[in-house]
């Protein structure tokens, strides 16, 4: 459905969800699984937008993102290079995510809303839980260290149609 690889901007980011708007309107009969699909796409966008190392100008520095229709509904898989530092920080985060049954998910949802913590970048990990929570999946990821200063991290969500 999309493919795409490079360095993101919040123009380019609202370019592919239109984009991604119009063939989910051509693909999926089904409004709700659309607005799923929809918004996990747009939240591992953001992900990326955040998350992207944009300390250096390396070309593999940049962001990576595929949509695809599978037999059971849709398949967001994105990529990036991150800190190898805070592999285990992120990956604590997604098993505990992956842990949890739906209400679970609600109510650490509603935690993180309550504490007001943030991260560096200004996000409160809001964003991996709504991606657990819209696709109602667990979350596929992996790290491949690159080099002593850089891991590339991919996450697969698949949503159901």
């Amino acid at each position: 459905m999309l493919s795409f690889k490079g360095t993101l901007t919040a123009e380019l980011i609202t370019a592919l969800l239109g984009l991604v708007e119009r063939k989910l309107d051509l693909l999926e009969p089904q409004a709700q699984v659309r607005k799923r699909v929809f918004n996990v796409v747009m939240e591992c966008l953001q992900n990326l937008f955040h998350h992207t190392r944009a300390d250096e100008a390396e070309a593999d520095e940049e962001g990576v993102v595929v949509i695809a229709r599978t037999d059971m509904g849709f398949s967001v898989l994105t990529g990036n290079y991150m800190d190898p530092a805070s592999v285990e920080q992120l990956r604590a985060h997604l098993d505990r995510v992956n842990a949890l049954d739906p209400e679970g998910l609600r109510d650490l949802y509603k935690n993180k809303l309550a504490d007001g913590r943030y991260s560096p970048v200004g996000g409160g990990g809001l964003g991996i839980i709504d991606i657990a929570r819209r696709s109602g999946r667990k979350l596929e990821y992996g790290f491949v260290p690159h080099d002593a200063r850089r891991t590339f991290f991919s996450l697969n969500v698949n949503v159901p149609s």
